[in-house]
């Protein structure tokens, strides 16, 4: 293989409300497909919460320290335009299940509609993190369940202590997550 001498800089973006093993999987897998890799924790004004966009970042840059070629930013607004803020063609994308597909299908070609130079990849998830989401999870912790296969070590205490802090605020996201 030719090596060029433009970065190959590719941005993977989502919630990560909180980071979870599937996550982590897809970035380091992209780590070592592309130069570099900025993760880009977004706000969807459909979403509430837990964490912080600060907290969410500290969480994701406290587990991705390992990884040199990984940068972690927050961002606000359109994907496709923090593509090009951080002047990269290339947006990482995680598919689960065939729902999942579907959705990013549609993502993709309405992406490419806003910016037909950016190209989207495809990374499917591995077999043990396919039912991984961050909703299924914030349910978990909200009823007291065990964390430990779903997420980094560091991050169970994380999580448990939010659940502490924000009893009601949980119990209502749990609610909410459960009629999804």
């Amino acid at each position: 293989m030719q090596s060029t001498s433009a970065s190959r800089r590719a941005v993977y973006t989502g919630m990560f409300d909180p980071v979870h093993l599937g996550h982590i999987d897809i970035i380091t897998r992209a780590a070592r497909i592309f130069d570099e890799v900025i993760v880009g924790v977004g706000i969807n004004p459909e979403k509430l919460p837990w964490f912080s966009t600060e907290e969410r970042v500290d969480m994701l840059k406290q587990v991705l320290r390992g990884l040199r070629n990984v940068e972690v930013q927050p961002f606000e607004g359109l994907a496709v335009r923090f593509v090009r803020q951080v002047g990269a063609s290339i947006m990482i994308r995680g598919l689960r299940t065939v729902s999942d597909m579907e959705y990013e299908f549609t993502m993709s070609l309405t992406n490419q509609t806003m910016d037909p130079e950016i190209e989207t990849v495809f990374l499917l998830a591995r077999v043990e993190y396919q039912h991984l989401s961050s909703t299924l999870i914030r349910q978990i912790a909200a009823f007291g369940g065990d964390l430990k296969k779903f997420l980094p070590a560091e991050l169970v205490p994380l999580l448990q202590a939010k659940v502490r802090e924000q009893p009601r605020a949980v119990a209502l996201a749990a609610a909410a997550a459960s009629r999804e």
